[in-house]
């Protein structure tokens, strides 16, 4: 009895240290973890903040981007903030639950701060609706939302706010409303004083414009412009919009079956001109705008130094030449086939995607020779939403 009692203390004290050893063990490498964490961001040369959905709320994914695009996560991430959408400028992230839009500071090593909030739905007539997604103006001085059923819980309307840059705090412009059809963010070019966008609201195609008055407020615009023809018996469907830093819109256009209000055929990729009054004009035609390999078109972003443009939708993603006013030219395949939801740009050639089915993050460096997946790329997030990248 005695010897098995004996036993069985040295049997517990033997497991008591083990299982201090391991907790000591587990304890080193996070305060190591920490610090490379650390020289990592200090290091960075742009922020990528993906927000995902966790149970009814919302978290935000930070990481620090090396100049080779290889992605650190920011010590503290994911920031337990309550933002889906997400937009930024140089100094703030700014994110919306679809109700508030709130401020975040970013500091020096990519932490965020949240340091101011104000409640869009309120703006609203009859308090119904709210913001369903953000974007910023070329300058970052005054924030936006497309605002959901923002004019008597039916009509969309844009919102406008200009952004405090001391304190990050938000000051209502007032909204303009717009129709159920726009629904999507504007995309300004060089001049940022028009903005674009397109959609296809019961099939009808339309492009529009607001133009921004010199508080930041917006003014719609009776923008003239033609969408190209389709072959015999279809029609195109224009959605999104994606300016450069002069004067030139990229729209993605799917054709549609007149019989059947169905796809037929591959996303095409038209280009327009603005003028001085904002009106556009194309010389696209059904012959020399590129087709896609993505299908539906989620997401298209012109790259920061003009030349290239992302196609990101229901069957992968794909970059192309882009050429100014002239049409859009081939450069890659499909860099993925699954879904890719997002994406945004930095100037050093990074290309960043995110799968909201897939679960995960992507980031391509693309050359003048192709495009490869970065190393240490892709990054599991279960269930990303949302894409904002700030370069320092």
């Amino acid at each position: 009895m005695l010897r098995n009692a004996g036993f069985s203390l040295f049997v517990v004290l033997v497991a008591t240290f083990a299982s201090s050893v391991l907790a000591f063990s587990q304890v080193a490498p996070s305060q190591t973890d920490a610090s490379e964490q650390a020289a990592a961001a200090s290091s960075s040369v742009a922020f990528v903040y993906v927000s995902a959905q966790k149970g009814s709320n919302y978290e935000v994914n930070e990481y620090g981007a090396a100049a080779s695009g290889q992605l650190t996560p920011i010590s503290g991430s994911p920031f337990p903030a309550n933002a889906n959408y997400l937009a930024s400028n140089s100094k703030y992230l700014f994110g919306s639950n679809g109700i508030d839009i709130y401020s975040f500071s970013i500091a020096s090593d990519g932490a965020l701060t949240q340091v101011a909030t104000v409640n869009a739905r309120n703006y609203n007539e009859d308090e119904c609706g709210g913001p369903e997604n953000l974007f910023v103006d070329r300058t970052g001085t005054t924030l936006y939302d497309p605002d959901l059923l923002g004019n008597i819980c039916a009509n969309n309307a844009y919102q406008a706010f200009s952004v405090d840059n001391s304190t990050g705090g938000l000051t209502y412009l007032g909204s303009v409303i717009a129709s159920p059809a726009f629904n999507t963010p504007l995309n300004f070019i060089g001049n940022n004083v028009y903005g674009y966008s397109s959609d296809c609201y019961r099939n009808e195609p339309g492009l529009f414009g607001y133009a921004r008055g010199s508080a930041g407020e917006l003014m719609e615009m009776n923008v003239t412009a033609q969408v190209p023809k389709a072959p015999p018996g279809d029609y195109y469907c224009p959605s999104l919009a994606s300016t450069d830093s002069a004067n030139h819109i990229a729209i993605p256009m799917m054709p549609m079956s007149v019989s059947t209000l169905q796809p037929d055929g591959p996303s095409q990729i038209a280009v327009y001109s603005a003028d001085s009054s904002g009106n556009l004009t194309t010389s696209s035609t059904a012959g020399n705008m590129a087709k896609t390999a993505v299908n539906t078109v989620t997401d298209i972003r012109i790259s920061p130094n003009g030349k290239l443009i992302g196609v990101a939708g229901t069957a992968g993603l794909q970059v192309f030449h882009f050429n100014g006013a002239n049409p859009v030219t081939h450069f890659t395949g499909l860099l993925t086939g699954e879904e890719v939801d997002h994406i945004a740009w930095d100037s050093g050639g990074h290309l960043y995607a995110i799968s909201s089915a897939a679960g995960k993050l992507t980031v391509f460096t693309v050359t003048s020779t192709g495009a490869n997946e970065a190393a240490g790329s892709p990054y599991a997030i279960g269930n990303p939403q949302n894409l904002a990248v700030m370069e320092k």
